[in-house]
């Protein structure tokens, strides 16, 4: 699995004309899912999304986690992490199928969940429109093959 978390100051998805997902500070978290990614691959993110300490303290320090300071998860599929950019057309033919990417997906919305965050999400295979009001910026890429 991959995703690129933003820490935002605030973040919404819209499909059509409603808004399907919003949160206050936190993280907007970016999620593809590849062909070969696990059940465990799901947990595994959510423990290292869920920790990350890159929220400042009193010291102006990025110690701090997403527990500590109250925030949410909005959580937006994104099969494009998968893309192979060899030519200047991109294939995504790298990222998970639907059968085996909404559960995965699905997974880490219920692992994030379980650990006592509020999670907002998109739809998955929908066109959404993402705002997000960046908070630093901070941006960190995280793949479950690397970790």
């Amino acid at each position: 699995m991959r995703a690129v978390v933003t820490r935002v100051k605030q973040a919404s998805v819209e499909i059509g004309d409603r808004v399907n997902g919003a949160i206050g500070r936190g993280f907007l978290v970016l999620l593809g899912v590849g062909p070969n990614d696990t059940p465990a691959q799901a947990e595994k993110l959510a423990d290292k999304v869920c920790g990350l300490r890159v929220f400042e303290d009193e010291q102006e320090k990025m110690n701090l986690n997403l527990a500590a300071v109250g925030g949410g998860l909005l959580v937006v599929s994104q099969f494009t992490l998968y893309a192979d950019t060899k030519s200047r057309r991109p294939s995504f033919s790298g990222a998970a199928k639907p059968d085996v990417a909404i559960p995965l997906y699905e997974a880490f919305l219920a692992a994030c969940a379980a650990r006592g965050f509020p999670v907002e999400h998109g739809e998955f295979g929908a066109d959404m429109q993402v705002f997000s009001q960046n908070d630093g910026p901070v941006t960190i890429l995280l793949d479950t093959d690397l970790m």
